[in-house]
């Protein structure tokens, strides 16, 4: 009974954390662009399906909108802004805030973003 109890203990250790759900709604943004500059806004996250969704970002004067895929814990977004096609991958966190790396096709670097619920 003791060993029994010992494997489910150790397996319960070894089980992964579910995050939180990623949902429809507004979400405040906070980034830092190529050059590793700040920028700040919203992001509006409309489901299309159980693991697809529309995202539009508003940050400054500038808006952009993709489409993303869910797997797991992982969202990730094609998307325009202005003439310009690029990339965001997410990671879901628990509570339901995303942390996120993007580029643009054609630059070099990456940007950071993280997404938290209003």
């Amino acid at each position: 009974m003791r060993r029994l109890l010992l494997v489910a203990a150790v397996a319960g250790l070894t089980l992964p954390v579910t995050a939180a759900e990623f949902r429809e709604g507004v979400y405040n943004v906070d980034g830092t662009n190529l050059n590793g500059s700040p920028y700040n806004g919203t992001a509006t996250v409309t489901l299309l399906s159980d693991t697809t969704c529309q995202i539009v970002w508003k940050t400054g004067d500038t808006e952009s909108w993709g489409h993303c895929m869910k797997v797991g814990d992982f969202v990730s977004a094609g998307y325009v802004m202005d003439k310009a096609i690029g990339i965001i991958m997410y990671r879901l966190n628990e509570d339901g805030s995303l942390d996120g790396y993007w580029t643009v096709s054609g630059q070099n670097g990456s940007g950071t973003e993280r997404l938290t619920p209003q």
